[in-house]
């Protein structure tokens, strides 16, 4: 049998046999990789790893020169569509919409998506992360385009959408107490209202009660609040509380940007991670991407704490920025799980991006080694959340698992199945992905949604919302303006 026998969609009955010239297996703690190897799965679970199974199997599936994994962890998950396009080759973010001016907050900030848009761009961008190996998420999404945070409508549609597709999701809608605003070129001021983002807080509060274990197990809750600098020290005191009382994992960006920096000492005098410290919100249930800008008292301050860093290389890299360093985070001994954080959603790229960016931090391979990189994406992500029984293939594992198709030419000569994948540095070789043992894609195509049809839906809702662009932006420049060609448009009239 082949692949193609599994109906798309359904978890297969029995047992079933996956055969591959490569399988990333764990065993006494670590991966190892098994050639030509066999990995069983029983329902939702790893039944067995090693040389062929002894025992009966409904069926047995030869995949050949194939990398089987754990499927990948995503601590900082795209699901809208990608802004941060808008950041790269353009200008400061006051000047190009990434930060209201104060004529639009005095006109009352709206929402600029639809329910219905919004509920679709879950969709659409679980879909893309099933096609990219991706088999755990915890979605983030961009606020500037927002009325103020997001809602649990949205997150009740989201949690559809991912028993519908077959991801494995963490979810939370994000909430704030305050937000930024441009009050002349370059000026920013933090506004805040507090008592919506606890009102924020107690929605999602109340949302998490009801939806962790929807769909089988599939879908859990998390804490988000939205950024450090948009955030009061009652709200981060209350969600701390709760994360405690209810065992929820919060993620919380900062040591991300200057202009967090620049808000947080005018605020309070300190960066962002002192602060938290300061006020003792620091703790291993806290993901905090990204860690770009994180002083070295920062980062120790994470290691005593428990902190987990959600690495997320790509989307800093296009424009210049790195972790300083990788090597530094792991020897001070901080849990470092990977995120996407972008479009695309590639894991793949961003091993590969991080492997580069962290040696080139450290002036050598010294700086990591490709399989931390990659424990990073399976292993490091799975244990930020608490959970054993991801991010590795054994027995009693779910059955999260994501095959790469080796055969193509362009991996030729391979030395290394692993450092091949992450060399080739793209995850559109991801052949299938399997999520709690049910297979969600194949070849291209995931189970519930039209992958074509999708992408025309998207880019058409992604220029009605770039058009607006110029009256949420300082001065209200033209589009054009904003965001130029790479080269000039050839008038051929």
């Amino acid at each position: 049998m082949n692949l193609t026998d599994l109906t798309l969609g359904t978890r297969p009955a029995g047992r079933t046999a996956l055969s591959a010239r490569w399988i990333v297996a764990h065993a006494n703690g670590r991966h190892h990789l098994l050639r030509d190897g066999e990995i069983v799965i029983e329902g939702s679970e790893v039944l067995y790893v090693g040389e062929r199974f002894p025992g009966e199997v409904a069926r047995r599936i030869e995949l050949g020169d194939m990398l089987v994994s754990p499927g990948f962890v995503d601590l900082d998950a795209l699901s809208d569509l990608d802004t941060t396009l808008l950041t790269v080759d353009y200008g400061p973010g006051w000047a190009t919409g990434r930060v209201w001016p104060r004529a639009y907050v005095e006109r009352g900030p709206y929402e600029m998506y639809s329910p219905e848009e919004l509920a679709f761009q879950k969709r659409f961008a679980f879909s893309q992360l099933l096609l990219n190996g991706i088999t755990t998420a915890l979605p983030i999404a961009s606020l500037f385009y927002r009325e103020w945070g997001e809602t649990v409508a949205e997150f009740e549609a989201a949690a559809e959408a991912a028993g519908e597709l077959g991801l494995r999701v963490y979810l939370g809608p994000a909430y704030r107490s305050g937000g930024i605003v441009c009050e002349a070129p370059d000026v920013l001021e933090p506004i805040f209202d507090e008592a919506r983002g606890l009102r924020g807080l107690e929605d999602a509060l109340a949302f998490a009660g009801r939806i962790a274990g929807r769909h089988q197990g599939l879908v859990q809750a998390m804490l988000a609040p939205d950024r450090v600098e948009t955030s009061t020290l009652t709200l981060l005191k209350r969600t701390m509380a709760a994360s405690a009382e209810m065992g929820l994992p919060v993620r919380l960006h900062m040591a991300q940007g200057k202009m967090e920096r620049r808000i947080m000492a005018k605020l309070h005098g300190m960066t962002a991670p002192q602060w938290l410290a300061r006020h003792d919100l620091l703790n291993d249930r806290l993901i905090a991407p990204h860690a770009v800008e994180a002083e070295p008292e920062d980062l120790e301050l994470y290691a005593a704490h428990g902190v987990t860093i959600a690495h997320c290389p790509l989307v800093f890299a296009r424009d210049g920025g790195i972790l300083r360093s990788f090597r530094r985070c792991r020897d001070l001994g901080i849990r470092i799980g990977m995120g996407t954080d972008t479009a695309p959603p590639d894991m793949v790229l961003n091993m590969a991006v991080g492997l580069m960016t962290g040696r080139i931090a450290e002036g050598g391979v010294k700086g990591i080694a490709t399989s931390e990189i990659f424990d990073a994406a399976t292993i490091s992500g799975a244990d930020a959340l608490g959970r054993p029984d991801l991010g590795r293939l054994q027995p009693g594992s779910k059955a999260d698992i994501a095959i790469f198709d080796l055969s193509d030419p362009r991996f030729a000569p391979t030395v290394d199945p692993v450092q091949s994948l992450i060399f080739g540095a793209t995850g559109r070789v991801t052949r299938a992905v399997f999520v709690d043992g049910r297979l969600s894609m194949r070849d291209g195509a995931v189970a519930g949604f039209d992958v074509e049809a999708g992408r025309h839906r998207a880019q058409a809702q992604f220029e009605r919302m770039y058009a607006k662009y110029p009256e949420r932006s300082w001065g209200h420049p033209r589009l054009e303006d904003m965001f130029p060609p790479t080269y000039p448009l050839l008038d051929i009239a």
